[in-house]
């Protein structure tokens, strides 16, 4: 005969601790993603015109840190793991502090063009934030060192559109093509998006790089049919790397950041 024990005191809770995060994002996913964009910052894929050091790979996903942890999130991670990719893959930055700050402005800007709650009214500010250095990068070259104005509009061809394409209402659409539960949506949005938010990350690098060691005049021209292929390879990475991880992240059914895109 089985003899049944009544458990004696007080009834124990077992209750799950909520995730830390920082602005709405799991620290956990800050910390991975730095480290993604560490390791990438290893990798180059170009060389910069007129300074002999290669692109690194890691620019390609600037944006997708931002989509996936929201801007300040993402502006942290991208960051962080621009910075320990500057100490580690020196080779792969011409001036460290355009490297790192080019990575934070991508990050955010990722975060804010797939903004969503009180950060969808951000777009607007940013815009013309990223409108006034353009401004005084075309004012340093144009009417400071008397580059062409032709010239410059054509070399900086990935800077204005990136900005256009922030201001115009496809900045709207593309967020709404990144939440969507259609890939053929999804996919162009990563493309476009990527294009955009780069570009101005790009921007941002860019104008900090030309103060600190400019470039002749010559340069500026070979940049024309340069640059935009460089940059059509950013968007491109952006988008097969973001494809892979965003449908990978909806499959699984991980915490959602806060202000997460997708």
């Amino acid at each position: 005969m089985e003899m049944y024990i009544k458990p004696s005191g007080e009834e124990r809770q077992v209750r799950s601790l909520e995730t830390v995060a920082v602005a709405g994002a799991p620290i956990a996913y800050i910390v991975v993603l730095a480290g993604v964009v560490m390791v990438l910052a290893g990798i180059p894929f170009s060389v910069m015109l007129g300074a002999g050091n290669g692109f690194p790979l890691s620019q390609a996903i600037y944006p997708l840190v931002g989509w996936i942890l929201g801007p300040v999130a993402g502006a942290l991670a991208a960051g962080v793991g621009g910075l320990l990719g500057v100490f580690l893959f020196p080779q792969n930055s011409a001036v460290p502090i355009a490297t790192v700050l080019g990575a934070v402005a991508g990050g955010f800007a990722g975060g804010i063009l797939g903004g969503k709650g009180r950060w969808a009214a951000w777009g607007l500010p940013i815009a013309v934030f990223f409108g006034v250095v353009y401004a005084f990068y075309a004012g340093s070259a144009i009417v400071l060192n008397g580059v062409d104005g032709g010239i410059f509009l054509l070399a900086s061809f990935i800077n204005w559109s990136a900005l256009a394409l922030f201001v115009l209402p496809t900045r709207k659409l593309f967020r709404s093509w990144l939440s969507s539960a259609d890939l053929k949506r999804v996919t162009p949005a990563l493309f476009l998006g990527t294009w955009c938010v780069a570009g101005l990350s790009h921007l941002t690098a860019a104008f900090i790089v030309y103060q600190v060691m400019g470039w002749p005049d010559f340069v500026w021209a070979s940049m024309i049919p340069v640059s935009p292929l460089e940059h059509l390879m950013r968007a491109a990475v952006g988008a097969v790397i973001g494809s892979g991880v965003l449908a990978g992240l909806r499959a699984v059914g991980l915490v959602k950041p806060k202000y997460a895109a997708y």
